[in-house]
């Protein structure tokens, strides 16, 4: 035999021995709502595929009360064979019928019992649009009260042992209090004054082009002071340590729960909140009026510069200034950054003592300290307006 046909025998005998094995299926009414099924040959994935849609076709056909399959027949049975059988068996037991699967060899049927996964459930009936939206609604709803009611207690828990702390000073780790300060107020200085440069210098601008048609360019002073000092300079420097230092406490809070480092603290009995989050929340509250200053002396400078351009002196501006404001709008709005420097350490202590784990729970613990620290700080600076309009500030 040349050697290029004796390349093909293998071949040849495979295709032989597989139509000579080909599974297939006889069907025979036996009594009336009695149907057999008798499966002869390889029951593998390709034969399976071809005899899948007759066999369903023929069960949906006839109905049959009893299915009985003599699967005597059967040589060999894979995964795909083992599915067959089963969508039969499981089809009769959804119709309230009844099933016999005789003479199938001991090992299929040990295969059958690995993969049979018992009574199938019905899947569940589709909801409608509106069914799906309320759900959404209500958990959102749910989980939203669930979050602002931790807040409330936290802020809660904060207070208590922020006055224990006052009773007991020597609690207090006064070293890393000043040093998270330093970290929080001294390294934001130059951000939180170029902030409240540019501000007073775009705040100018543009009220100066409006005060020019009515000739009273002198008082933009007298609306960037009192908006810098009541409102845009407590505002603008709680969300610059809301962005930088609640982030940052999110952050280094949230790293040490997925190290296992505050449960070790808890272990050793020690207070994660006294611990950690005091001193975070004290080193807050001292520094943010100390930066409100800052924003709004250098928003002062950038308003005067403009104001100065435009053809003013120096000592009418310094005089507008006074005139403009006192006293009372400078405390008035550091009044509101002790609130805020407790809503943002806090907030961010929080976040940190709520990270889960993986990788990415660090980053979220950060991003919904700032979320949330900048909503809160807007809801108290309007509780802080309505306050101060009935009070006459």
């Amino acid at each position: 035999m040349p050697m290029y046909l004796c390349a093909f025998v293998p071949l040849f005998r495979t295709l032989i021995f597989g139509l000579l094995n080909m599974a297939s299926v006889d069907y025979k009414m036996l009594d009336e709502g009695k149907l057999k099924l008798a499966i002869t040959g390889r029951l593998d994935a390709k034969a399976t595929s071809r005899l899948w849609p007759q066999v369903v076709g023929k069960l949906a056909q006839t109905q049959p009360q009893i299915l009985v399959v003599d699967a005597g027949g059967i040589e060999y049975c894979d995964a795909a064979g083992m599915a067959l059988l089963l969508h039969l068996k499981h089809t009769q037991q959804s119709s309230d019928a009844r099933i016999q699967i005789n003479d199938l060899r001991s090992e299929f049927e040990q295969l059958m019992r690995l993969f049979d996964p018992g009574k199938v459930s019905e899947p569940e009936r589709k909801r409608g649009s509106f069914a799906r939206f309320a759900e959404n609604v209500g958990r959102t709803t749910t989980e939203l009260l669930e979050d602002i009611r931790t807040q409330i207690s936290f802020t809660g828990e904060i207070f208590v042992k922020l006055l224990d702390t006052l009773i007991h000073p020597g609690s207090l780790r006064v070293g890393d209090t000043f040093l998270i300060a330093e970290k929080s107020g001294a390294d934001a200085v130059g951000i939180t004054a170029l902030l409240g440069f540019l501000i007073g210098l775009i705040l100018a601008f543009q009220s100066a082009v409006a005060m020019r048609k009515f000739g009273a360019e002198i008082f933009v002073v007298d609306l960037v002071t009192i908006s810098l000092l009541r409102e845009l300079g407590p505002l603008l420097t709680a969300f610059v340590l809301a962005s930088r230092s609640g982030s940052a406490f999110a952050a280094e809070l949230g790293t040490m729960k997925v190290n296992e480092e505050i449960d070790a603290l808890t272990t050793m009995g020690l207070d994660p909140v006294r611990f950690l989050a005091v001193p975070r929340v004290i080193a807050a509250v001292c520094v943010t009026p100390l930066l409100t200053m800052f924003n709004n002396l250098f928003g002062l400078v950038g308003c005067g510069l403009v104001m100065i351009c435009i053809g003013f002196t120096p000592v009418a501006v310094v005089n507008q200034i006074q005139q403009a404001a006192g006293t009372g709008d400078l405390f008035g709005g550091l009044a509101k950054t002790l609130v805020f420097g407790v809503l943002i350490a806090g907030i961010g202590c929080l976040r940190g003592l709520q990270t889960g784990t993986g990788a990415s729970a660090v980053g979220d613990s950060a991003t919904r300290a700032v979320v949330s620290g900048i909503i809160a700080i807007v809801i108290a600076d309007g509780f802080f307006a309505v306050l101060y309009f009935y009070l006459g500030i």
